[in-house]
């Protein structure tokens, strides 16, 4: 797909059809069915289902879960994480109520995704989730081992943990040779994939093959050639299919294991799709592919459940190993999943006899690495740096002694246990400095630690000066009134009180009859009002003077160190960055840049005059050789933005022939003679027509068109002045465009500055202007200017 064709979304409507076919999805599509084929199959045995259940659930996962789900790249089908709970409903029930239990759980998960409570599941502690996971590896993987060995696993953990010494003490050579064989191949596969990717036949195959379906294949291949003795799958005629039947058993316990398969399936399945999300977003080129919609996965993932229930399939989930090899294999649509459940359900039909040539042992050795892989190291040391590692082995371990749910309940126990003894734990201590009594309070301040904080309070003598130091992040209405009761009384008996941050801000009952000024969101709600008696004499000084004291206040102290070490040093900054003068475009916010980081020039319509142009001014060229041969910025950025009142008068110029009615900046005026500057912007886009510049999301039209064509045109006038020239001709300056739309409060990068002319003027390809997503962004503005570097050291509060 060329680099500048409009970017499409891969559906449309909650419903809407597939997009079109293509090579990507294609390609995807049978390296996830590659995948899916024999993990399918082993899930199915460790469950203790009939092996054809794990291609049904594959299949439906695939065709209805991807036609219907909300998360286009997600792939559905048996999961590993599942396995426990599935195996348990076929030990109490069997394997045809198990089928009817899954139906039933599909419709709860299509209740609560009609409900729109998707985003709900989202709110569980990820240490459960993860320990969850692990517990259902660990069950696994000591399950799996016995078959690895050629013995058979006990129905519970324990006791296959009690029995591993005796089976490894006594293996089944055949079936370990088998096990062996998949577990170094699927372990080795990755970096022979590494070390033969350059290039050759060999090279190829390694890149095209997963390494499950490798693994599986080889040990095959191994089993067959040697003539070795071990169970292999075997899949019955699809006349004696088994189908669902209603269970019978105790109400209570058929509604728990409901609720189980669907908790379990749901929670999986939108941890899942927040993470293809993620690897979505950081996926460059044109395709976009929309963000999941939960409500609608829980939606699809319902009817998955019913329609592979009812055909005599496993439960279904989304799953992430599957899910990340589409997001890498380039899949744009739906599409892929779609077509890679085709692929299984016409692998069922057609290659029974290949299926059937698998070991048994192959099948279980690849599950039981898939188990291992569920103890994540990674998320453990996530959890532990959070604090949340007791929580994290509370429900490793109640899963793995007791069941899913009770071990998800068991974690859910210690969060809140955990959770309010954080909340209680708060500490209280005084000492006497200067003769000041400073009363410290760290920790959350409820109504808990009300009669610790009044008994120390007690202890600060009548008249004294007392400061009470408050350093966390909650206080309740209890506390706060025993703070201001005290300091009332202390005050009262000829005493100073204050109540003060850690940072030794006051704090204060807040005034519900105030307005705070427009600038409050980015002064961390700090009032700057003039007080209400002044407001009519001079409000717009008022609200200045309010904000520098602010910053004395509360800015100050925290960027002094770095300001006085400027002082000292000189300004160092990395970066010209070339705006408009228009009062909505604050460069620091938007740049996330601080005090060093930006050399910026500012004028009405982001112009730079051409080098001897009758009338130019040169202001804006005396900045630009100061920042280049002066300060030797390595990078110069022209940055536009939406709404700009000068382009509209020159647009109005355009459109009408004269200045427009009511238009600003008349021919006589400094603003008219000013905007001539921008005389080559209005030819640039008359000329270029269908070629000019346009965002990589979407068209624009009219006077924002002219605000893109704008800054292409003001990096041609940059690159004329003698010095920009030179240096770049050095290699040691890069120019860069940057739009910014004001209403979305989004930035928009030009992908490639330099376009080029016909000799006709018109460009030669039409430049783009792709948006900056959150998670390219690392450490402020370096991110949006490729390249460059910054060159003075972190101060406070810096990146």
């Amino acid at each position: 797909m060329s680099a500048h064709t409009p970017a499409r979304t891969a559906t449309r409507g909650p419903l809407g059809k597939p997009a079109p076919l293509n090579a990507a999805d294609l390609s995807a599509s049978v390296t996830v069915f590659l995948i899916a084929l024999p993990l399918s199959l082993g899930i199915a045995l460790t469950a203790g289902a009939p092996l054809q259940a794990g291609l049904v659930a594959a299949a439906v996962g695939g065709i209805v879960g991807g036609r219907l789900g909300g998360s286009p790249l997600q792939i559905g089908g048996p999961a590993a994480g599942l396995t426990i709970v599935t195996a348990d409903l076929i030990h109490v029930y069997g394997w045809r109520a198990t089928c009817a239990l899954t139906v039933v759980a599909g419709l709860a998960q299509l209740a609560l995704g009609f409900l729109r409570v998707a985003r709900s599941a989202l709110a569980v502690s990820p240490a459960i989730v993860h320990g969850m996971l692990a517990g259902i590896g660990v069950t696994i993987a000591l399950a799996q081992v016995h078959i690895v060995l050629g013995g058979d696993p006990a129905e519970s953990a324990i006791d296959n943990a009690l029995a591993l010494p005796g089976q490894l003490a006594d293996p089944h050579p055949a079936a370990l040779t088998v096990s062996t064989v998949t577990v170094v191949v699927l372990l080795g596969w990755p970096r022979l994939r590494q070390r033969w990717a350059p290039g050759g036949v060999l090279g190829k195959v390694v890149r095209g093959v997963p390494a499950a379906l490798a693994a599986v294949t080889l040990a095959t291949a191994v089993a067959v050639l040697s003539g070795m003795s071990v169970p292999l799958v075997h899949l019955p005629s699809w006349r004696s299919h088994a189908l669902p039947e209603a269970p019978d058993g105790p109400v209570f316990g058929m509604i728990a294991a409901v609720l189980t398969v669907a908790l379990v399936a749901s929670v999986q399945t939108l941890l899942s799709a927040v993470a293809v999300d993620k690897l979505t977003a950081k996926r460059t080129g044109d395709e976009r592919v929309p963000t999941t919609d939960f409500d609608r996965e829980l939606r699809g993932l319902g009817m998955s459940n019913i329609v592979s229930g009812a055909l005599g399939g496993l439960p279904v989930a989304g799953v992430a190993v599957r899910s990340t090899a589409n997001v890498a294999a380039g899949a744009v649509s739906r599409n892929s999943a779609i077509l890679h459940g085709v692929w299984v359900l016409l692998a069922a039909g057609l290659l029974v006899g290949v299926l059937e040539l698998i070991p048994l042992a192959a099948l279980a050795a690849l599950v039981m690495v898939v188990g291992v892989q569920m103890v994540s190291i990674t998320h453990i040391r996530t959890v532990t740096r959070h604090r949340e590692s007791l929580v994290h082995a509370a429900t490793t371990l109640g899963v793995v002694l007791l069941g899913v749910l009770e071990g998800i309940a068991i974690g859910g126990a210690v969060a809140v246990v955990l959770a309010l003894r954080r909340l209680t734990r708060t500490r209280v201590t005084s000492e006497v400095a200067d003769g000041v009594h400073r009363v410290r309070v760290r920790g959350q301040l409820t109504f808990l630690a009300v009669p610790r904080l009044s008994r120390t309070l007690g202890q600060v003598p009548e008249g004294a000066d007392a400061v009470v130091e408050v350093d966390g992040s909650f206080m309740d209405h209890a506390a706060f009134e025993t703070l201001q009761e005290w300091c009332a009384a202390h005050e009262a008996q000829g005493g100073s009180a204050r109540l003060t941050s850690r940072s030794g801000r006051q704090i204060a009952e807040p005034d519900a009859a105030h307005s705070c000024s427009p600038w409050t969101p980015w002064r961390n709600h700090q009032c700057t009002s003039p007080p209400e008696e002044h407001a009519e004499q001079t409000p717009r000084r008022g609200q200045l003077l309010g904000g520098v004291r602010n910053f004395q206040r509360t800015t100050a102290p925290l960027v002094r160190e770095e300001l006085a070490r400027l002082a000292r040093e000189g300004q160092q900054p990395s970066q010209l960055f070339l705006t408009c003068a228009d009062s909505r475009l604050v460069t620091s916010m938007i740049t996330s840049s601080g005090p060093g980081d930006l050399f910026t020039v500012r004028n009405v319509g982001n112009l730079v005059p051409l080098p001897g142009e009758d009338g130019a001014d040169d202001s804006v060229a005396a900045a630009i050789e100061y920042a280049v041969d002066v300060l030797k910025v390595g990078s110069i950025t022209v940055c536009g933005h939406s709404g700009c009142g000068a382009m509209g008068a020159l647009h109005s110029a355009l459109t009408e022939g004269a200045a427009g009615a009511g238009a600003p900046g008349g021919p006589g005026t400094p603003l008219g003679r000013w905007l001539r500057h921008g005389a080559p912007s209005v030819r640039r886009l008359a000329a270029q027509g269908g070629a000019a510049p346009r965002l990589a999301t979407r068209e624009l039209e009219g006077t924002e068109l002219l605000c893109l064509t704008n800054v292409v045109q003001q990096l041609e006038h940059l690159a004329a002045h003698e010095c920009v020239a030179r240096r770049l001709a050095e290699g040691r300056l890069e120019l860069h465009g940057m739009y910014f739309h004001v209403g979305e409060a989004q930035g928009y990068v030009l992908d490639h500055p330099d376009t080029g002319t016909h000799t006709d003027g018109t460009a030669r390809r039409p430049a783009v202007f792709t948006p900056v997503h959150p998670e390219e962004v690392r450490g402020g503005f370096r991110a949006l200017v490729p390249g460059a570097a910054r060159t003075r050291r972190a101060g406070p509060g810096c990146p």
